[in-house]
């Protein structure tokens, strides 16, 4: 069993990212093809408790070589960030709903690492050369935010009253947004999303929570 590998990269070719079609949450971005597919490979490990998490740490484990399943142009955004803002061919509505439960625990594995990066690592975040960057709060506020102002309401989960920081209410924000994915692969909403598919949702919902933990466990001290 292989890592299958989407390739992608900004339209003018000045940043590429690589990400896993299986493994929603693992996606890293260079200012290359090959950077980007090293530093995807790089963060393996980083990713693995994700999967044990999701009680997949075998199957994880043995899908051990790399696959390039497809080279694509993404968004102008993905030249400036060295993200993929787009879906993939194989990111296509309709889900599989195998499939769709598959990434959903995953996704949940996601969160429950973010959760844990952020209990355990330092207030106080290391900064940029030029004193720049989020400490970690500011880190949790965005990715919530971001995830509940942004992400969710495109399948029509409504915005919490006072937020998602508090943990009650950022964990029945996420049980809302999972019914809601499992209500959209059904069928069941009035509105389908213009540009996203409920695969690239849940990708880039999961790529989104394991950016910012890496990142608050790489600047912050444990």
């Amino acid at each position: 069993m292989t890592i299958r590998v989407v390739l992608e990269r900004g339209p003018k070719a000045k940043m590429f990212v690589a990400y896993a079609v299986d493994w929603p949450g693992w996606s890293r971005g260079a200012k290359t093809a090959d950077g980007a597919l090293d530093t995807f490979a790089a963060y393996q490990d980083r990713y693995r408790p994700v999967a044990v998490d999701a009680g997949r740490g075998r199957e994880f484990d043995d899908a051990e070589a790399v696959e390039v399943v497809e080279e694509r142009v993404g968004a102008g955004s993905t030249d400036f960030w060295g993200i993929s803002f787009s879906a993939g061919a194989l990111e296509q509505d309709p889900m599989d709903s195998a499939d769709l439960e598959r990434k959903l625990s995953l996704l949940t594995s996601c969160w429950a690492y973010f959760d844990d990066v952020a209990a355990r690592v330092s207030p106080v975040m290391r900064k940029g050369p030029r004193g720049g960057g989020r400490d970690r709060d500011e880190i949790i506020a965005h990715t919530l935010r971001v995830e509940s102002e942004d992400f969710a309401k495109r399948i029509g989960v409504p915005v919490p009253v006072g937020g998602v920081v508090e943990p009650a209410a950022r964990a029945a924000h996420r049980a809302a947004f999972v019914a809601a994915m499992r209500a959209y692969q059904r069928g069941e909403q009035v509105r389908p999303m213009r540009s996203w598919t409920l695969p690239f949702l849940v990708r880039h919902t999961a790529f989104h929570t394991m950016d910012h933990a890496w990142e608050m466990e790489d600047k912050g001290s444990q």
